[in-house]
């Protein structure tokens, strides 16, 4: 947290204020997500198709809600009192999750909730660019400098988790998520301004449908599907594999996205570095091929100190993904920023309800070492897809 004191002696209050929040909701959503197929597994007795599934209509939920919700703050409304509400239905998600065990009404009342708590975050980087542009200041800087928080949250978040999952129960793991939202809201309340918006021309249908004429822009969306359809398999898969399979330690499972997410900082930003020397389609070649090595060395290799060596490729493939991918997009759509980063956003959740369905089926049928096995096979078709891609 030095760096945040250093980052509050260059910038006003106001932008201190936006990081704390930031990582405050960032750990906060850490602490959640990454046991959630072990809580569904273990705590709600589902069996894995039914735990791929509580991911798929979750993503389906969280892209209809966010839409909606995108639409009216950009249309009315204080987008500061949005963030308010949605962060109150994270605590009321956060404390369902923490005294229920009824897998119908957490894929119902859950999801619905959680729909509504994910979009405080997008409504988060929206009120600070709004803010940022009103004030005249670093806009770029200050919105690298909070997605950094997210990337630091997530080394802090998943071993937190599994430690209060493991040694405390899953009660006290959404308890304390809870208590981190009500932090965020008070400090959302009293430190977070309201921001007069302008209203922009509604020009958005026509760039995305020129955009998707476009035969790179289509291939570069499977891809990135692809990619994340991988990422997210991973994700929902690897607690479960680690314990039932491999006979790890659950905590390894926390540790190893820990681990993913604070490499990924440093790959981020050397990225950011070489992208001008080394062109945005050779990095996201390279990334995809670290995502090709990491998958099939997780067919190979089974160790606690092998994961954590293949953590590294992890790094290399999703920090540049996540970063260079978006600004491949908007290359590629010149003058369509909007409508490029709109499907970039769309190409993760819809890889995030691919891999529900995937993940859940062949853990179903053939048992959770066979995820690995498709999860390799989509990252070599996603490569051979990334590869024919233009370079611009």
């Amino acid at each position: 947290m030095l760096w945040l004191m250093t980052m509050g002696r260059r910038l006003n209050g106001v932008y201190v204020a936006f990081m704390i929040v930031a990582f405050m909701m960032g750990v906060a959503g850490a602490v959640q997500a990454p046991t959630l197929s072990l809580f569904l597994s273990r705590e709600v007795g589902a069996e894995p198709f039914w735990v791929g599934l509580f991911y798929t209509v979750n993503a389906i939920a969280g892209i209809l809600v966010s839409l909606w919700l995108a639409k009216r703050s950009d249309s009315q409304g204080d987008r500061r009192k949005l963030i308010l509400f949605c962060c109150l239905m994270a605590v009321g998600n956060a404390l369902l999750f923490a005294f229920n065990r009824h897998y119908l009404t957490l894929i119902t009342c859950g999801v619905l909730l959680a729909s509504l708590a994910n979009t405080a975050m997008p409504q988060l980087f929206a009120l600070a660019r709004e803010y940022a542009d009103s004030s005249a200041q670093e806009v770029v800087m200050f919105s690298s400098v909070m997605r950094a928080q997210l990337s630091l949250a997530w080394v802090i978040g998943p071993p937190l988790a599994f430690m209060l999952a493991l040694n405390y129960g899953f009660t006290a793991m959404f308890t304390i998520a809870a208590g981190l939202f009500v932090i965020s809201l008070v400090l959302i309340a009293f430190w977070l301004p309201s921001v007069t918006r302008i209203a922009q021309p509604a020009d958005v249908a026509v760039t995305q449908v020129g955009g998707w004429r476009d035969k790179n822009v289509r291939m570069l969306f499977i891809a990135s599907t692809l990619m994340w359809t991988c990422n997210t398999m991973y994700i929902i898969d690897m607690p479960l594999w680690i314990s039932l399979e491999l006979g790890l330690p659950d905590k390894l499972a926390g540790i190893l996205m820990g681990t993913a997410a604070g490499l990924e900082i440093p790959a981020m930003i050397l990225a950011g570095y070489a992208v001008k020397r080394v062109g945005k389609r050779r990095m996201m070649v390279t990334a995809v091929a670290a995502g090709v090595l990491f998958y099939m060395g997780l067919l190979f290799f089974h160790s606690q100190t092998a994961l954590l060596v293949l953590q590294l490729f992890n790094a290399v493939f999703i920090g540049i993904v996540a970063g260079i991918g978006m600004l491949w997009f908007q290359d590629l759509m010149p003058g369509r920023a909007g409508a490029a980063t709109t499907l970039f956003t769309n190409s993760i959740s819809t890889g995030v309800i691919l891999a529900g369905v995937i993940q859940g089926a062949l853990a179903q049928r053939f048992g959770h070492g066979s995820v690995y096995a498709g999860i390799a096979a989509i990252s070599v078709a996603a490569l051979l897809l990334t590869s024919r891609v233009k370079d611009v």
